[in-house]
């Protein structure tokens, strides 16, 4: 009937418990924490060594775990890397409550050290050896995290027949590898001893001694032969040598060098005024006292004759030997002399047989003069 209200009938008790545990289930799920529904937080776990610049350099093993039960994954297996890489990604998955989270990760390794080696900054000066300091720099490649520095090492000394120099290099993900290099190095030039020039006639007899490392000795006379300002006169392994062709009354400079078998050298000078037959005084030496006056041998002389020339002859004197000491006064023909300072020349003629028998050269064996000073 239309415009009357229609009665429904009452629930019973079933539906009445029902509805009521429904809405304290609903109001538990509101009010109690950490029961609401989230999405999975996935942490990765990495087991190797971390080395620089975010490479590894070890063997890597790669576990994932989650801040909770989940309901699914995928791509959260563990992972090992023993190959070098430049970069190898995983990605892992999981579900809960509807919730998806993935991760991605990407991880570089290398493990292998870079391949070095060693630079000299120049070839050897002599003979193999190095005679002054020297550069060593040290290289490398690196295939996989490239590489990131070298070191560079200064070699001055100690000498050393086998010189080691040490250096290396570092690869950007933190590897580090070393090698040497050897090489001979002396810096230390060789010695000369008594080094000593004497005259000859028209030549100079030039002497010495040497350290053991000498490998050979070289004579430079100035001025030199054939009107040269220098020439090298001598050149070997001896300890002694006699330069000829002299210009009596000319000053020479002989320079004496020892060279090593690294080409390192040592020199010494000495000058020396050649002279004729007549060796001491030298021409127109200035002398203080009474001079040794010394010549050559003639073959076969039994005796000589000296004769000393001041104005006119103030002396004449017959030794047997090639040399004859000057006194300070002496007496000549009944008349006493003595040694005042001024020029004075000298002659010696070679005699032959007895004295007795005045028998001499036909032409003095030469003539030279000295000064004495005060």
């Amino acid at each position: 009937m239309r415009g009357v209200p229609v009665l429904l009938r009452p629930p019973g008790r079933r539906a009445v418990r029902r509805f009521v545990f429904v809405s304290a289930l609903a109001c538990m799920l509101v009010l109690v924490p950490g029961v609401s529904a989230s999405a999975p937080l996935i942490t990765p776990v990495i087991f190797g060594t971390l080395g620089a610049n975010g490479w590894y350099t070890s063997n890597l093993t790669i576990n994932w775990t989650f801040d909770g039960p989940v309901e699914s994954t995928s791509g959260c297996d563990a992972k090992t890397i023993t190959a070098d890489t430049t970069g190898t990604t995983f990605t892992c998955t999981a579900t809960r409550d509807g919730f998806t989270t993935s991760v991605t990760k990407t991880f570089k390794v290398d493990k292998t050290a870079p391949a070095v080696s060693a630079a000299l900054d120049r070839q050897p000066d002599a003979n193999g050896w190095y005679n002054h300091a020297l550069t060593v720099a040290f290289k490398g490649t690196d295939a996989t995290s490239g590489l990131e520095s070298c070191t560079s090492v200064r070699y001055a000394g100690p000498d050393s027949v086998a010189a080691t120099v040490a250096g290396f290099c570092r690869d950007v993900a933190g590897n580090v590898a070393s090698a040497s290099s050897a090489f001979k190095y002396d810096a230390t030039a060789p010695m000369l001893f008594g080094v000593t020039a004497a005259r000859g006639n028209r030549s100079a007899q030039i002497a010495w001694r040497k350290s053991s490392d000498t490998k050979r000795v070289e004579v430079i006379r100035a001025p030199g032969r054939s009107r040269q300002g220098e020439s090298m006169v001598y050149r070997g392994s001896q300890t002694g040598f006699r330069d000829t062709g002299l210009i009596a009354g000319r000053k020479y400079e002989y320079r004496v060098a020892a060279i090593d078998d690294a080409a390192n050298r040592s020199e010494q000078k000495l000058d020396i005024l050649a002279t004729g037959a007549l060796l001491n005084p030298a021409p127109g030496q200035k002398v203080k006292g009474a001079p040794l006056l010394a010549w050559t041998r003639v073959k076969r002389a039994t005796y000589y004759n000296i004769q000393l020339i001041r104005g006119h002859k103030v002396l004449s004197a017959w030794p047997a030997t090639t040399s004859y000491r000057l006194r300070r006064t002496w007496t000549y023909q009944g008349r006493r002399y003595r040694l005042r300072p001024g020029l004075y020349r000298w002659y010696v003629w070679p005699g032959f047989g007895p004295l007795s028998e005045a028998r001499y050269a036909k032409h003095a064996l030469g003539s030279s003069t000295f000064v004495v000073t005060k």
